[in-house]
């Protein structure tokens, strides 16, 4: 079953979480807090888009690479799974502990806390784009091309 689709979506997802973490980088970078409602808007957006995004690589892109029979890739899936349920249980925790009333009364360690749980978002994301789509993206041409060939 080719995964062109679905990788169409991670990265269009990725481009997505992006964008959102610009408009909360600008929200953090002012020197009081924003309205409640406008960054309560802009973080449900991006749990909301984070969470649909891993939960696809979960049960879509990591099973599938792993059922490639290719040593090299199936070792790499593994190593960005392993690191990702780090990085879900980091940020599900950071989302919990930032209430909107936590957030009002110490701005400057929300804004701190959420610059350093976007650049992780950030790093992870780039890694993902340079490192495992592409070889899952070379998989899914490949798997066409030996489909043609026996057609």
């Amino acid at each position: 079953m080719p995964i062109g689709p679905e990788m169409r979506r991670l990265r269009a997802e990725h481009a997505a979480l992006a964008t959102l973490a610009q408009i909360l980088i600008g929200l953090i970078r002012t020197p009081e807090s924003p309205r409640p409602t406008e960054l309560a808007s802009v973080r449900v957006m991006l749990r909301d888009t984070l969470l649909r995004h891993l939960k696809c690589e979960d049960w879509i892109l990591y099973p599938r690479l792993k059922a490639s029979g290719n040593a090299a890739v199936v070792a790499l899936a593994g190593e960005f799974e392993r690191e990702l349920g780090h990085i879900a249980q980091d940020y599900a925790a950071y989302d919990a502990k930032w209430t909107a009333e936590r957030i009002a009364g110490d701005w400057p360690a929300f804004c701190r806390e959420t610059e350093a749980v976007l650049d992780v978002l950030g790093v992870r994301m780039e890694r993902e784009n340079c490192e495992l789509y592409p070889v899952a993206e070379q998989m899914d041409l490949a798997g066409q091309d030996g489909a043609r060939a026996q057609r």
